[in-house]
């Protein structure tokens, strides 16, 4: 048995034990010019637009011979408190449901949400939450979180894939919350991807490589920090370990994060290691496409998977070893 298989996840009842960390020094206020960062623009027919990226396809499978990494590292600044559940929004600042689901849902027994909604809003700039932001694209709104300096882990169906390996332009702010940016926003310059996923609908392959890595053209990182990266191990499968954070259209109008723990996966033994269909019956929406799983090992936070599809019975999330190569390609050819 492989030393992956052997290192469980803490489970939901340990981490409920593990105390808040206090930040051990004061955050830098952060430059405003840094904050109001503009992204680089271009003219079409007379029209300005953020500019897009360079996109860069790794072989599926293509590894370093050497390399039996299984994980990336993460980054806690201990300018930060580290919590391990983040301060819920204030009474004061709650809002009524954005869309009603029961009504707004057509396809007769669809759903996303199984049984009362665990999902919690919350409002929180401790340690690892506020590496957990928001997604813009040409395309709509995601979720996605800071796996790097410079460097996001969201879904690939947020991607507006264009010709000659260019896309549109993605915009990222972490921990957004209605309309505020304690962080700035950062824009994509680079996408790193294994397979061009594109929607409204998600086949079987494509659910198993559903995530990217986009080059921020700012190390956004250093502020929020960021989480680590590790390869799912089947042997997790049925463990309510993991948690799950994004941006619901339902709940907030993908203007405030919520926020799951406890939750199950379920790789499917189909599925090889490399590339995980993974799923679970977390409570979902769109809006959180590219929220990443993550779980707690030795009180350090690893995400697993980004929350990628649905059918009308259960929920799909991204993962695999090809997950965690694709971080470290991108984190050692752009630091």
């Amino acid at each position: 048995m492989s030393n992956i298989e052997k290192n469980n996840p803490m489970s939901a009842e340990e981490v409920l034990k593990l105390k808040t960390i206090k930040a051990k020094s004061s955050e830098k206020s952060v430059n405003e010019k840094s904050l109001k960062q503009e992204p680089e623009m271009i003219t079409i027919d007379g029209r300005n637009f953020p500019k897009g990226m360079k996109s860069v396809g790794v072989v599926l499978g293509e590894r370093s011979k050497n390399d039996e990494s299984t994980e990336t590292d993460y980054f806690y600044p201990t300018h930060s408190d580290f919590e391990y559940h983040p301060k819920l929004e204030p009474k004061k600042d709650r809002k009524p449901k954005f869309i009603e689901r029961e009504s707004f849902l057509t396809v007769e027994g669809a759903r996303t949400i199984f049984g009362p909604d665990q999902r919690k809003v919350f409002n929180s700039t401790a340690y690892p939450w506020r590496c957990v932001g928001r997604v813009e694209s040409s395309l709509g709104i995601a979720s996605g979180v800071m796996i790097g300096p410079r460097h996001l882990l969201t879904c690939a169906h947020i991607v507006d894939w264009q010709p000659n390996n260019s896309t549109g332009w993605l915009k990222f702010t972490p921990m957004y919350y209605n309309g505020s940016a304690p962080y700035g926003s950062a824009w994509g310059t680079l996408t790193y991807y294994k397979y061009k996923v594109a929607g409204p609908t998600i086949d079987s392959t494509e659910v198993q490589f559903d995530y990217v890595v986009i080059v921020l053209d700012r190390p956004i990182g250093n502020s929020t920090g960021w989480l680590g990266s590790k390869s799912y191990s089947d042997s997790w499968d049925g463990q309510a370990s993991f948690t799950h954070a994004g941006y619901p259209a339902d709940l907030t109008g993908t203007q405030r994060p919520t926020y799951q723990t406890g939750i199950a996966l379920d790789g499917d033994f189909w599925s090889p290691d490399d590339n995980q269909s993974i799923s679970h019956k977390a409570d979902i929406w769109p809006g959180q496409s590219g929220g990443p799983f993550w779980a707690y090992w030795d009180g350090q936070p690893y995400a697993v998977a980004t929350q990628s599809a649905h059918n009308p019975s259960i929920n799909f999330a991204s993962g695999g070893s090809d997950l965690v190569d694709l971080v470290k390609r991108a984190r050692n050819e752009h630091p």
